[in-house]
């Protein structure tokens, strides 16, 4: 009788407090720090599923890949701001010019406009090779990327990006990884021009750097993009490089499909 009531103590701990994990996630997520422009967008990310599907709990170290503008920053910054530690692993500094630049001067300029939400964030510099420290090595419980494999991939430093998350994690902590699909089967030449990576493809560089493929999910599926437009994925929202032309058809698509990919280092 005793052992039952201790478990069913235990059992009311581990409820509560995933429950007040999940009240914290929705607070950032809900928060009035959010720009319109980004919070619009939560229906084609899902930041509470996706969040919650990579494991990302409040006193997590959590690092988050090439953030680019700060999307997920905007949410992540404020959950783990208590008890966690956020590592926002940007583009190099030693740019003068150009679009890296111009993106991690814009992120520091959001970072300092707020430092109630942003205070605590650690910038850090990924680019390898020259540029593949992203954290402590062993000691990061998420890395994750949204929606930059295609870039690395392009660029030829995909296997080596892969291969700083791994240093950079705990043995059992999570690469959680979101990228726009394509058809399996699909070139290599096609996903450098496309943006759409394939599954297969993603979870090879994992495997090859020493991750293991704990499940793949259908959180951000989206089975009406069909993949084969001549400007790739940017075709589509939030993007819609084609300005007007077609306009209303591709908003009826909505963002593209994405692959949501859970791996773990192995203990």
């Amino acid at each position: 009788m005793l052992i039952k009531k201790l478990i069913s103590v235990a059992a009311v701990g581990v409820l509560m407090s995933s429950l007040a994990n999940a009240d914290a996630l929705q607070s950032a997520i809900d928060g009035a720090h959010r720009s319109d422009k980004n919070s619009a967008r939560d229906v084609y990310r899902k930041p509470y599923e996706t969040l919650t599907f990579f494991e990302v709990n409040p006193a997590n170290k959590v690092v988050e890949i090439w953030p680019g503008g700060g999307w997920y920053t905007e949410i992540l910054a404020p959950y783990l701001m208590a008890d966690g530690h956020f590592v926002a692993a940007h583009f190099p500094p030693q740019e003068k010019e150009g679009y890296f630049k111009r993106s991690l001067d814009a992120y520091n300029k959001k970072l300092a406009a707020n430092p109630e939400v942003y205070g605590k964030v650690e910038v850090t510099a990924l680019q390898p090779p020259a540029f593949d420290k992203i954290t402590e090595p062993g000691t990061a419980d998420n890395v994750l990327t949204f929606r930059n494999v295609h870039n690395w991939t392009k660029i030829g430093i995909d296997q080596m990006m892969f291969d700083s998350f791994f240093e950079a994690l705990k043995p059992g902590g999570i690469l959680g990884v979101v990228e726009h699909r394509a058809s399996e089967g699909s070139s290599l030449e096609f996903m450098k021009d496309s943006g759409y990576v394939t599954e297969a493809y993603v979870i090879n560089l994992a495997e090859n750097s020493g991750f293991e493929l704990v499940v793949s999910g259908d959180v951000l599926n989206n089975p009406l993009d069909t993949k084969d437009y001549k400007d790739g994925v940017w075709t589509l929202p939030p993007t819609l490089r084609l300005k007007e032309k077609d306009r209303e058809k591709y908003l009826a698509i909505g963002e593209s499909d994405r692959m949501t990919l859970k791996f773990v280092k192995p203990e």
